[in-house]
């Protein structure tokens, strides 16, 4: 997949995958201390991948994280610095994928019926506690 890092000075922003071929077997995005976890599968037929199950663990993150996957349509991506300005917008198509870490985000649906799938990290506080509206 072809990467896109996104920063502010340090701050890791965003990570932007494009639909290319994935790497073959397991492959990761983020890094352990990351707040979401990314990765992707590439296996061939009769891989077995040992049931599991995962331990409670005190976890604790101070913000949160999202992936975004396009199953399908267009979209416009846009991502903010921690100051709230804007730095990066680029167009998601099928098979994109986008890790947003740090500062803010918003989107434009260019096609009707376009599926995208978010992920994050919980529990969802509610938008007082949660969100911060940033002023286009």
């Amino acid at each position: 997949m072809r990467e896109k890092i996104v920063k502010e000075g340090k701050i890791l922003i965003a990570k932007i995958y494009k639909n290319s071929d994935w790497p073959e077997n397991l492959n990761f995005y983020t890094t352990d201390q990351d707040f979401v976890q990314v990765s992707t599968w590439n296996y061939n037929q009769g891989k077995h991948l040992k049931a599991h199950g995962h331990k409670i663990a005190k976890r604790i993150g101070n913000r949160t994280q999202e992936v975004i996957f396009i199953k399908s349509g267009k979209m416009r991506i846009y991502l903010y610095s921690e100051k709230n300005k804007l730095i990066y917008k680029d167009l998601m198509k099928q098979g994109d994928l986008a890790i947003i870490f740090a500062g803010g985000h918003a989107y434009d649906i260019l096609e009707n019926k376009t599926q995208i799938l978010e992920v994050k990290n919980g529990p969802y506080l509610g938008l007082e506690a949660d969100k911060k509206i940033i002023e286009e």
